[in-house]
């Protein structure tokens, strides 16, 4: 497997992780579930936190998540596969 494959997916987890985080803030999980809610939280929310700082409030829904996820998928992603494979890895 090659470094670009690697950041491919890690990349994906990611994202999966970030999905996974905005769908368990809709409800109050407790026991394991907000365990797993906190130790996402502190994975997701530096990144998240990026762009809350620059998109404003649109009403009371919360769309830094999903452009987050938008960026990396999109921008971030192929950027440094590509880096990476013109690298060599």
């Amino acid at each position: 497997m090659s470094v670009s494959t690697l950041v491919q997916r890690i990349i994906s987890f990611y994202s999966l992780c970030i999905f996974i985080y905005v769908i368990m803030s809709w409800f109050h999980p407790t026991g394991v579930l907000y365990d797993i809610y906190r130790i996402l939280g502190q994975l997701c929310e530096p990144y998240i936190g990026i762009f809350r700082r620059v998109v404003p409030a649109m009403g009371g829904i919360d769309f830094t998540p999903w452009i987050a996820v938008l960026v990396l998928q999109y921008l971030i992603g192929p950027l440094l596969v590509t880096l990476l494979r013109t690298a060599g890895l």
